[in-house]
């Protein structure tokens, strides 16, 4: 049974990104839907999958993380505007069988992800 996962790692800390807002939507041509907003757990991770069995579908998503509201709320003095604040990563399921593992490593000034396992 496939599945959607991600989990955020605060790379500025060293440390999970726990309590950082992520958003998933759907993206349907020009639509785009939104399926849920959650909060990450001390883990950094959601506290199941993001999407699995008949909820997971092909197609294009997209995932938005609240990083500058997590850093602030850590205290981090950001510049007015941040120089990242949510950050938007679109991609694409094409095998509902599979496991899409979507990790984030965030400080205030950078990002990268990878499609995990």
């Amino acid at each position: 049974m496939g599945k959607l996962t991600t989990h955020v790692l605060d790379t500025m800390h060293g440390s999970p990104a726990a309590g950082m807002a992520v958003t998933l939507y759907r993206l349907d041509g020009r639509e785009v839907h939104e399926l849920k907003t959650l909060s990450l757990n001390a883990d950094g991770r959601a506290d199941g999958p993001l999407l699995e069995g008949q909820a997971l579908l092909a197609g294009r998503y997209r995932l938005v993380f609240g990083v500058a509201a997590y850093f602030k709320a850590r205290g981090v003095q950001l510049p007015e505007p941040a120089f990242l604040d949510e950050v938007p990563l679109d991609f694409g399921i094409a095998d509902v069988a599979g496991h899409y593992h979507v990790p984030l490593l965030a400080s205030p000034w950078s990002y990268s992800t990878y499609r995990g396992s």
